[in-house]
């Protein structure tokens, strides 16, 4: 029927163009954005998901950036202590050039001396951004370091923070703590006992000292207990070689603990040199890595006991620094780790969100090619509609 009130046709011709029109619309908007869902109209769910992960995925960047700072605090740390162990190392070498009789003390002194203030300098200068893990109060700061390592959400929705530990305590170089006795730094812990007990020779009683063996057959062994317990220590062994070689020189070995007794507690040259060498140990007990001094040393039985045992304390100083070395490389490594964790993680965190809001270019541009053809089609047929009007006039000519 044709109808000059109603054009059914034109009517289905242009609900069909503005159909076309919004969906045009639509893919121009995706082309323009580049996103398939760019609020919640478009898919709620995907919309609600994406705008969470990209949340995260923000604050996993804060963390990447916490995760930068960490690491340069290491890397700053484990580049002071590799210095500070090559330094040791160097007083090492110069000590053993003190043990040659024929060197100078003082000028040996003189180079350790510079050494030792290199050693206050790498520790004060280990510091990134305020942080300095190699100079610390071990009594006072808060030796457990943490570093912001890693951003997670459960599975319930809760968010978690976690950190990566550092302690510290076994890698202070140097102790800021102005009371000595309880200073406990590598570097700046007083020598103390030397690795064992300061024992007066005049305190020793004959019953506690054991004599076996003899320097003929090259196996004399001098055991000084108190009553129970073996003494140790760089002293004792210093006062046990003293009269070992005092045996070698006269020929005669002491029969037991009394005559060991009289050696070293009497009025002969023995008894000095044990009281010697318990004067200077006594003196060396309040030094330190950092302020022990050779200069003046001679080639006396008691000096050379003091320079042994400066060196032997050194060396041990040496291990020490290495294990510290090694712990600090150890954080590095586990914080460089978590650092590319971290990056590797956010830019899937960026692949998963674009899986689920970015437009496929290819299929939005084969969309807008097909859709721009059906408006051409549209409006040439809401123009075959609109003209079915006019050839009802001719109905009436």
């Amino acid at each position: 029927m044709s109808s000059l009130l109603t054009n059914s046709s034109a009517m289905v011709a242009l609900q069909t163009l503005k159909g076309i029109n919004g969906s045009m619309a639509e893919t121009q908007n995706r082309i323009s954005t580049g996103m398939r869902v760019s609020d919640a109209s478009d898919n709620a769910a995907y919309w609600s998901i994406a705008t969470t992960m990209k949340s995260d995925n923000k604050a996993l960047s804060a963390v990447q950036d916490a995760l930068g700072l960490g690491a340069a605090t290491v890397d700053v740390a484990f580049t002071a202590m590799d210095k500070a162990v090559e330094v040791v190392d160097d007083i090492k070498a110069k000590l053993t050039t003190a043990k040659d009789g024929t060197v100078d003390k003082d000028k040996v002194q003189a180079d350790i001396k510079q050494l030792q203030e290199q050693l206050q300098t790498i520790a004060s200068s280990a510091n990134f951004s305020g942080e300095n893990w190699l100079q610390q109060n071990k009594s006072t700061d808060n030796l457990n370091k943490e570093i912001v390592g890693s951003f997670t959400r459960t599975s319930d929705g809760q968010v978690e923070i976690q950190n990566i530990d550092v302690d510290t305590s076994s890698i202070v170089l140097v102790d800021t703590n102005a009371d000595a006795a309880a200073n406990s730094g590598i570097l700046s812990q007083q020598f103390g006992d030397i690795d064992g007990n300061n024992v007066d020779p005049a305190h020793f009683v004959a019953g506690n000292i054991t004599v076996t063996g003899s320097t003929a057959g090259g196996d004399l062994a001098i055991q000084f207990t108190d009553g129970t317990t073996a003494y140790e220590g760089l002293e004792i062994n210093e006062i046990e070689a003293l009269v070992k070689a005092h045996a070698e020189s006269t020929g005669t070995d002491p029969a037991d603990g009394a005559a060991v007794v009289a050696l070293i507690t009497g009025t002969g040259a023995l008894a000095a040199d044990a009281a010697a060498i318990e004067t200077k140990y006594t003196e060396l007990a309040e030094d330190s890595i950092l302020t022990f001094d050779v200069g003046g040393l001679t080639d006396s039985v008691a000096d050379k006991a003091i320079l042994n045992a400066i060196y032997e304390r050194v060396d041990a100083t040496l291990q020490t620094m290495t294990e510290a070395a090694t712990d600090l490389g150890s954080a590095k490594a586990r914080v460089d780790m978590q650092k590319q964790f971290a990056s590797d993680l956010s830019d899937a965190i960026d692949r998963g969100i674009g899986q689920l809001v970015d437009a496929d270019m290819n299929e939005e541009s084969t969309r807008l090619k097909a859709l721009q053809t059906q408006q051409q089609l549209g409006i040439q047929a809401l123009s075959i509609a609109n003209n079915a009007s006019q050839n009802i006039l001719s109905l009436f000519r």
